[in-house]
């Protein structure tokens, strides 16, 4: 079940996309990306190249 604080914030993501769920879902999309290259950054700065190669990535 989804809590109420997560439902608050899609509501909000959805409302500064102004209404659009497609936008919404490919602001979350590309934020995400954004994201995983920075943790691979990390990974690779402390040494887990593994990790920095993407093998954990979730898209």
């Amino acid at each position: 079940m989804i809590s109420d604080t997560s439902e608050a914030a899609i509501d909000q993501i959805v409302a500064t996309c102004n209404g659009d769920i497609r936008g919404a879902l490919k602001a979350l999309l590309l934020v995400n990306e954004q994201l995983e290259a920075e943790l691979a950054q990390f990974y690779a700065a402390v040494g887990l190249d593994g990790m920095a190669r993407g093998s954990n990535a979730l898209h």
